[in-house]
């Protein structure tokens, strides 16, 4: 399957300029920032959104970080641009069928395009809930359950850190073929790699 060419062209210029281009992350202690977390289980693409809303709930500044295919990135960052300036009820009605027209998605990634919308959801529920107290993100201020505990315990056992370098660069090249992370800086990715 072939992206489009607006997708190509979106996935290149994040690339080569991700903080214009909005990749980042905000202080989500900030009472003004609103903190959404979306992710789409049948491809394994995982966005945060970050608006920073002033008086007015408008929004002033957004960031982003998105683990996925160059649609998804592609998708994420054009939400991004298409809600800057706007108050929080008129970024809600920026569609994921808008974001899919735009970029020309073909079917099977139209998933792509409903990242952003599901991400603004959980940030206004995030920006909603944030002045109660005892606040805390339903997402990204959980504790590790047991079973996870044990697991990062006996990860050192199931994947030593001897390994073989060929293996490695093998193992860079399959990923950076069938995935993109934009905003982390590892090949690894868990609820840490979205908490500050």
């Amino acid at each position: 399957m072939a992206y489009s060419e607006q997708v190509v062209q979106r996935f290149e210029a994040v690339l080569a300029n991700p903080h214009k281009h909005a990749v980042g992350t905000l202080d989500r202690k900030d009472p003004k920032v609103a903190t959404g977390l979306a992710g789409a289980p049948a491809c394994g693409d995982v966005m945060q959104l970050q608006l920073k809303l002033d008086e007015n709930d408008r929004i002033v500044d957004v960031k982003f970080k998105t683990y996925g295919c160059g649609s998804a990135i592609a998708s994420s960052s054009l939400f991004v641009d298409l809600m800057m300036g706007k108050t929080v009820e008129e970024a809600k009605l920026i569609k994921d069928k808008d974001i899919a027209l735009a970029l020309d998605l073909p079917p099977i990634k139209l998933h792509c395009s409903v990242l952003a919308e599901d991400a603004i959801r959980q940030a206004m529920v995030d920006y909603e809930s944030k002045n109660t107290p005892d606040y805390t993100h339903p997402i990204l201020d959980q504790r590790p359950t047991e079973s996870e505990v044990m697991q990062s315990e006996l990860e050192p056992i199931y994947h030593p850190t001897e390994h073989d370098e060929s293996d490695e660069l093998e193992d860079s090249k399959r990923i950076e073929e069938t995935h993109s992370m934009i905003g982390h800086n590892s090949n690894g990715l868990s609820r840490e790699d979205f908490i500050e």
